[in-house]
């Protein structure tokens, strides 16, 4: 594990897969206008968009399974790798399918091997990092996220006009160049595991039965249940209010912009809090600002909303990361890091098929979907706040037995 000294300057290595990270993103435009694009060219309906989406969301929750056991197992480095190829081959099948089981199929596949990629980064990320410089870190890696979800927000709506198939060919081309950049500068992170530890190279049992970790995880389902109706049915409730692709892409892309204005800002902010007091705080923000979409009809509300609940993610997203790395144990990351992925993963499935239901219901439409995101956001925060407590005692026993672990 790198060891930081002076200016506690963050590893090069870290640094690197920043890099990596902005590049892929920034070509990241399939997943978002996947729902427009399934609508407007494939005549798809908006429910059986939403229910291709969630199915890239099922192969997604295999895909952080497996590269959070190959990352503990085979090394965070050929697990990555693996997965950038690999889903760079499978977005231009994607892009090439044209009936619905080939489109299907492609989706789901598409989702195991882009979503594999998660757990074998986060864990690169916690090896390299000492505990405390982590916030900070992920801060920054969060930052690189969303300035690449800016460019591709913002480019995306105008590269579909010279053809969707653009928007597949260009995210296969910065996916590929992301696992090259790795390869060619990262080595392996994963650290020796301690005689006693190599039994936990091997399945998900211990994971199982951490109940402060798996409520941690359930929490954030609920969280992402609500993060992820901005990818799946924004854009189609700005289509319902006669608003082009192109709007979308803008108001969206603000989202980006905002936290690659304040992030750093954010960032200072956090330096002095603790992980598992800002989660509820950043959840009814982000709840508020999902609620007040149910009144927007404008290019301009709609963007007010966008940056209220920008706000909350920006909250969210580093103290969620740090307190992640906190309570996973060293010889397990991975696996740690592809459970917490589920959570993403069965939000990617049930956000846009719920979504779907919801705002085609007549009794509910897109007043009932926002409005109930504000009333998730509610019960998220007061379960993060309760139980704050105990997941602090489970970071500090845990480092406490790394730094048992190290001194031996």
């Amino acid at each position: 594990m790198a060891v930081i000294t002076g200016k506690q300057r963050l590893p090069s290595q870290f640094w690197v897969l920043w890099a990596a990270t902005l590049v892929n993103r920034a070509g990241g435009f399939v997943i978002i206008f996947l729902t427009i694009y399934l609508t407007t060219q494939r005549g798809f309906s908006a429910s059986a968009a939403g229910l291709v989406v969630g199915l890239y969301g099922v192969g997604g929750a295999v895909g952080v399974t497996v590269g959070g056991h190959l990352a503990d197992h085979w090394g965070r480095r050929p697990a990555a790798l693996l997965s950038l190829g690999t889903s760079s081959v499978l977005m231009l099948a994607l892009g090439l399918a044209r009936g619905p089981v080939e489109i299907i199929a492609a989706a789901v596949l598409l989702g195991a091997a882009a979503e594999a990629a998660r757990p074998p980064l986060g864990a690169m990320i916690a090896d390299i990092v000492p505990a405390d410089l982590r916030m900070r870190a992920f801060s920054t890696y969060y930052w690189a996220i969303n300035l690449g979800f800016a460019v591709s927000a913002a480019l995306a709506g105008f590269a579909a006009q010279a053809g969707y198939f653009t928007l597949f060919a260009a995210d296969a081309a910065t996916t590929a160049a992301a696992a090259l950049l790795i390869a060619w500068r990262i080595r392996e992170t994963r650290p020796v595991a301690a005689p006693h530890e190599e039994h936990e190279r091997g399945g998900l049992r211990a994971v199982l039965h951490d109940r402060v970790f798996l409520g941690f995880v359930a929490c954030n389902l609920l969280v992402a249940l609500i993060l992820l109706q901005h990818m799946s049915m924004l854009p189609l409730a700005m289509i319902d209010d006669g608003l082009s692709s192109q709007t979308f892409g803008l108001v969206i892309a603000l989202n980006g912009v905002l936290i690659v204005a304040g992030q750093m800002a954010v960032t200072r902010l956090l330096s002095t809090r603790r992980p598992a007091y800002v989660m509820p705080v950043s959840a009814l923000i982000m709840g508020v600002g999902f609620g007040l979409t149910a009144f927007a009809h404008t290019p301009l509300l709609y963007a007010g909303t966008v940056l209220v609940w920008t706000v909350g993610e920006m909250l969210n997203a580093p103290s969620n990361s740090a307190l992640l790395a906190g309570l996973s144990p060293v010889s397990m990351r991975g696996r740690y890091q592809g459970v917490f992925g589920l959570s993403w993963q069965v939000a990617s499935f049930l956000a846009p098929t719920l979504g779907g239901l919801v705002r085609e219901n007549r009794h509910l439409g897109n007043t009932g979907l926002w409005l109930g995101c504000l009333g998730a956001a509610a019960i998220a925060a007061v379960w993060s706040l309760s139980a704050a407590r105990a997941r602090e005692h489970r970071v500090a026993a845990l480092a406490e037995r790394e730094l048992a672990r190290i001194e031996l």
